[in-house]
């Protein structure tokens, strides 16, 4: 599962190197969101190397971290505004 996640946050990744930002830590903050719920849903040994910690650990930090992305980058006024 952790190869899937990688690979979706490496292509939000890219739409960020091609100068669209907002669409690429959108989806970098949507994959961390998918992550969290990946580890929350799976068991641990099908979860593979996205269990890291605890289950609540894993899932607290991750929705932690896609909600900051997500909030953050809708709170950047868009340009031309």
């Amino acid at each position: 599962m952790l190869t899937v996640v990688l690979g979706a946050a490496i292509i939000a990744l890219v739409f960020v190197s091609q100068d669209h930002w907002r669409r690429g830590l959108l989806g970098l903050g949507v994959v961390l969101l998918a992550g969290a719920v990946l580890r929350l849903v799976l068991p641990t040994r099908r979860a593979g190397l996205l269990a890291v910690r605890s289950r609540v650990f894993d899932v607290a930090t991750l929705v932690a971290l896609g909600m900051t992305i997500v909030a953050v980058t809708l709170a950047v006024p868009a340009p031309g505004s």
